[in-house]
């Protein structure tokens, strides 16, 4: 997150023109990242391209989530570059033939191995958890905003604990515990999941599926399906817990091997049981911890349907610091 206001600052400087495609990745940034509209706008205040954003482009950001101020800025921009050059188009990436059997076996297994072992390889740090969760009581998508909850994570000898610092926009000045906010809840985004989805014992199948780029980093996709359940669903009204099994996708760090993103959806969840569906979504990122690169989750997205009512809820990470004994994290209203 640093390292993304650092880049604002940089194409805040005058003295230097930035290409449309700079304006646009950042926005993006700024978007998934949930900054703030004003900041935004103000960070695009007197800026000069050096290539043509068209207005097309600022609908779709707009699309994306861009706030008011943020397209209003992004519009005089529009209008200001329009006898400007066009960006050079950029050009498609050849993929890569795809890989044997014997190396599509043997990337599974180095997968694997960076799985099970990464939680030994974290430090001991806190960071800023945000989560909006919505609910569609009718199950026709209707959604709505039920509410903000930001949390302090910390993460201390290979286990997760929260801190409720604000539940919408309202300091928590009582001991509420993370499992005491009632809804839909989740944990264990650092590295049980995966963990439980490359553990042996779960009989995870592998399939390889194609190449991908995510956030301009070749990956492999791996279809998985688990044949053990793996994944513990709750339902706090009936107080019944069933354990489900799990199929969806890996992405995998081409250089690395490391999961950069997973999907899944559980399967096998008992017919008479209330929930009757979950995905998740998990992307993880490089982020700095006292000075060292880590692969840290940076969003999740959790979605649940029982009849006739939905929950979604979007998960946020940021603010990552070392662990100590007086670190603490500014939370904002």
């Amino acid at each position: 997150m640093l390292a993304a206001w650092a880049f604002a600052a940089a194409l805040a400087a005058a003295q230097a023109a930035r290409t449309a495609d700079e304006i646009v990745d950042y926005i993006k940034t700024a978007v998934a990242q949930k900054y703030k509209d004003s900041e935004v706008a103000a960070t695009l205040q007197g800026m000069r391209l050096s290539t043509r954003l068209d207005a097309s482009a600022v609908t779709e950001l707009q699309r994306q989530g861009a706030g008011p101020r943020t397209v209003a800025a992004l519009t005089k921009l529009a209008e200001s570059s329009a006898t400007l050059p066009a960006a050079s188009p950029k050009a498609e990436p050849v993929a890569p033939p795809p890989p044997s059997h014997a190396d599509r076996k043997r990337i599974v297994e180095e997968v694997r191995a960076n799985a099970l072992n990464y939680t030994d390889t974290l430090p001991n740090y806190i960071c800023r958890q945000v989560t909006r969760r919505r609910i569609d009581p009718t199950g026709t998508g209707s959604w709505r905003d039920a509410d903000l909850i930001v949390e302090q994570l910390s993460f201390f000898d290979r286990k997760e604990s929260y801190k409720v610092v604000m539940v919408n926009n309202t300091m928590v000045t009582n001991s509420l515990q993370h499992d005491q906010l009632g809804g839909a809840t989740s944990s264990g985004e650092f590295g049980s999941i995966l963990r439980a989805i490359f553990a042996p014992e779960s009989e995870a199948e592998f399939t390889w599926e194609r190449w991908a780029t995510l956030r301009g980093r070749v990956q492999h996709v791996y279809a998985f399906q688990t044949a053990r359940p793996i994944y513990t669903i709750r339902h706090g009204e009936t107080r019944r817990t069933v354990v489900a099994r799990a199929r969806g996708q890996v992405f995998v760090d081409s250089e690395t091997r490391m999961v950069m993103r997973l999907h899944f959806e559980c399967d096998g969840i008992p017919a008479d049981f209330p929930i009757r569906a979950v995905t998740l979504d998990q992307d993880y990122d490089f982020a700095d911890v006292g000075g060292q690169q880590f692969l840290l989750p940076l969003r999740s997205d959790v979605r649940s349907r029982e009849k006739g009512y939905h929950s979604w809820n979007e998960v946020t990470f940021s603010g990552y610091r070392k662990f100590a004994a007086d670190a603490t994290i500014t939370f904002d209203k």
